[in-house]
Parts: C-alpha cells; structure tokens; sequence
C-alpha cells in the first residue's frame, strides 16, 4: 500500500506545472452517465438487444456514438443503425434536459481555474449536438469556450487523437496537460497522447463500484485516481501554483486492490 507521504509527493509532481486542463464531460463535468447508460440499455432493450446495466457500462462508458453503432451492428445486423441511434438520443436527450446537473464541485473547480487563468477545455466523446444540449441544460455553455468532440478526428478514445488535437489547437506540449477522465478508454487515450490523467471516481454512476473503478482507471494508466473535486478546488492559487503547490495535502492517491 503506497503510503501517505509518497502519496503526497507523487500528486504534488503529477499536478505541478499543468498548462491545459481537459476535463472528458459525462461523468466529469456532467453528472449525466446514469442518464445515459440508462437510457442506452433501454434502447438497446427496445431493439431487441439484451444486456445487463453493468455490461451495458462496462462495455459503452467513454465511447463514441460511432464506436456504440459498430457494437449494434455487430450484436443484431439486422438493425437499422440510424432507427436505433435517433432513438436513443430521443429518449436522452429529453432526459438529459429535464433532470441533467453538474458534477459536485466542478463548478468550484471552473471558478478556481479562471481566477488563476488557467486554460481549460472539454475534450468528449460526446457529439456537439449532445455537448450543447447538456451545457444548454446545465446553463455551463458560456464557462466553456473550447470544446473538442470526437466528430473532429478519425479515431475516438482509446486513440490519443483527440486530446492531442485539443492540445495542437490550444497550443499546449502534451506533456503540460493533465486530463480528468472516468473512463479506461479515456485514460489509455491520455497516456498514449504523452499526458498526465486523473482517474475520476466521483460521479453519481460510480455508487456501489466506486473502488473497483478506482482500480480500473489505475491499471489502464491514471496517474492518481480522486474521489471528488474538492481537493482541487479547495484553495485559491497563485498564477504559477495552478494545480501545483498548494494541493497535496488534501489528495489521496487511492492505491489499487
């Protein structure tokens, strides 16, 4: 078990010196991976396509639209893709309105980040359509002026194309950006872009496999695995502190089992 001060030490060099901070959004700015996986299963259900909830998540969490059609099409060839995929986004996208907020603490974590400019952006999965009617629904479309999809390069997550591309358009080394993700998909496409990656454990889906997740986002590579935001949001910084100096104290590094 990694113990408390080399916890300390290990967040305090994963977290210094960050120049981009790309949060992947459902599940870290959105509290809206419930919604969705729920919504996908009962799609899925609808077209004759039967999976547990949990495979559900564990087969979907962190993927495109493009890489869930391909699974469909695999799993019931006879199905019309296009059918299923308009769908599916009904029934999510009117949930995604009605019921969709925040992560807790993301907001906090927003608002420390501009006071110390520090640069942020998304980097989703997620379609632009769906990006804006969760930002619209949220009412966080004006706190994000750069937003990156998967619809802007040729491979999704677990391909590093699309942080790199964020990090290319914001002109940012690779290796001075960290990324907050939920996803093993989307921390193998972090540590393959040659950037740091926080696992992110504390979204409303995580209840009941919150430590097992833990360990899946340490073994596809997350450099430190955190619970909530609190701890980064916690202090206000210095421009030069950002992330940095003042958060160690206040960060576990969650071992894996």
């Amino acid at each position: 078990m990694t113990s408390s001060h080399t916890s300390k030490d290990r967040a305090h060099d994963l977290l210094r010196d960050i120049d981009l901070v790309i949060f992947d959004f459902d599940g870290v700015v959105a509290d809206s991976e419930v919604i969705s996986l729920s919504t996908l299963h009962r799609a899925l259900d609808d077209f004759g396509i039967y999976m547990p909830l949990s495979a559900v998540r564990e087969t979907f969490l962190g993927t495109s639209m493009t890489t869930i059609l391909k699974h469909v099409e695999s799993l019931k060839p006879s199905c019309s893709t296009k059918q299923f995929a308009d769908h599916w986004q009904a029934m999510l996208f009117e949930q995604l309105t009605r019921d969709l907020t925040p992560v807790p603490g993301v907001v906090a974590l927003l608002d420390r980040l501009q006071a110390t400019r520090t640069p942020y952006c998304i980097g989703s999965s997620s379609s632009f359509k769906r990006l804006g009617v969760a930002l619209e629904s949220m009412t966080l479309r004006d706190r994000f002026a750069h937003v990156f999809s998967a619809e802007q390069v040729n491979r999704g997550k677990p391909a590093p194309d699309l942080f790199l591309h964020a990090a290319q358009q914001l002109g940012t080394d690779p290796t001075s950006c960290l990324v907050i993700e939920d996803s093993p998909f989307g921390v193998r496409a972090a540590k393959a872009a040659g950037m740091r990656c926080a696992g992110f454990v504390g979204g409303a889906h995580m209840a009941g496999i919150r430590d097992d997740h833990a360990a899946t986002l340490k073994c596809a590579g997350a450099d430190l695995i955190l619970d909530s935001f609190a701890a980064l949001a916690s202090k206000p910084l210095a421009r030069g502190q950002a992330l940095g100096n003042s958060v160690p104290d206040e960060i576990e590094e969650r071992p894996t089992r």
